[in-house]
């Protein structure tokens, strides 16, 4: 059966191999495609019958001008770029790999926490520009330094990122605090304290975005929200960017209530020129990198190469549309 990469320089930018779905029938890779709905998606699909992407879509037309298509394998958790129902109509499972980057998605939140606390990308900066070797002092630093030890780290969602996100910050000394509608025995037993929504607003001295996208939680970091904060509240979000009303946070950003924020997702991604996160003062903004440590991208690849073989058996696993 042929195989179709739509989209895979992301995910194996040639430090992996796709040898393990290729073992599995006639494969072809494209690194990139289009983003957006195109023709060009089905025309580059033609008569495969297994898909895999990332992030190009797939849509109810693509599926239509595709009739050899059996089988859809997503290159992450997220599968809103197909269209799940639709496909469930045609008899098309859809799979996704549910788990893969638990442990860099949250080693990814320590570390935008630790940059806002001590801003190492610009101090280094500013030492290879020669700002050390002719300052007049031993040392300096052109932002506040801070020391977490003994401040509170409040998580919105306490999941499994969230659980191993709050391992390390106990590890810093931090006290950890956490709103989950699912609360487990495995965060109490490392001292996660559960409180409500408004109790973790108030209490927090960093914010952390942990938590799938909901319609309950989507724009949940607004104005009325951010106004119930500690005043110098720091806010981190690797989760969705959704889940963040941007010119809200920019205001919050801009008139010192929110001290920093540091964001590996932003409500469109790609980030659009426009956003007002980009102009506001004590953001740190990367490009949505926090799932891809190479140990993470293998999981996929592994996890990718299984659903795959499953679905050839006749019994699909991870099927998001079942």
């Amino acid at each position: 059966m042929k195989i179709v990469v739509l989209d895979g320089y992301t995910e194996n930018p040639g430090d992996l191999s796709w040898d393990g779905l290729a073992e599995l029938g006639e494969l072809t890779v494209y690194d990139r495609l289009s983003y957006e709905e195109s023709p060009v998606i089905a025309e580059t699909i033609g008569d495969a019958g297994i898909v895999i992407t990332n992030k190009t879509p797939i849509s109810r037309e693509t599926m239509d001008r595709c009739p050899n298509l059996k089988y859809i394998a997503v290159l992450a958790t997220g599968y809103n770029v197909v269209d799940i129902a639709y496909a469930r109509e045609k008899g098309i499972p859809v799979s996704n790999v549910p788990v893969y980057g638990t442990r860099s998605v949250s080693q990814f939140a320590i570390a935008l926490l630790l940059e806002a606390c001590h801003h190492i990308g610009h101090h280094s900066d500013s030492v290879h520009r020669g700002a050390w070797e002719s300052n007049a002092d031993w040392c300096y630093w052109d932002y506040p330094l801070i020391e977490l030890a003994g401040m509170t780290y409040g998580l919105l969602g306490c999941g499994n990122i969230g659980i191993h996100t709050a391992e390390i910050a106990r590890a810093l000394g931090m006290h950890v605090i956490a709103y989950d509608a699912r609360q487990t025995d495995e965060a109490r037993a490392l001292g996660v304290e559960y409180v409500e929504l408004d109790e973790l607003f108030a209490r927090s001295d960093v914010l952390g975005l942990q938590m799938p996208l909901f319609p309950f939680n989507t724009g949940i970091i607004n104005r009325e929200n951010i106004a119930k904060m500690k005043d110098g509240v720091i806010i981190i979000n690797n989760s969705r960017g959704q889940m963040v009303v941007e010119q809200d946070l920019a205001d919050a950003l801009n008139s010192g209530k929110v001290a920093c924020a540091a964001l590996d997702v932003v409500s469109t991604e790609p980030i659009r020129w426009d956003n007002p996160l980009l102009k506001a003062k004590n953001c740190i903004i990367t490009p949505h990198i926090s799932w891809a440590a190479r140990g993470s991208r293998q999981r996929i690849m592994d996890t990718t190469v299984d659903n795959v073989r499953a679905f050839l058996a006749g019994r699909p696993q991870n099927v998001v549309n079942g």
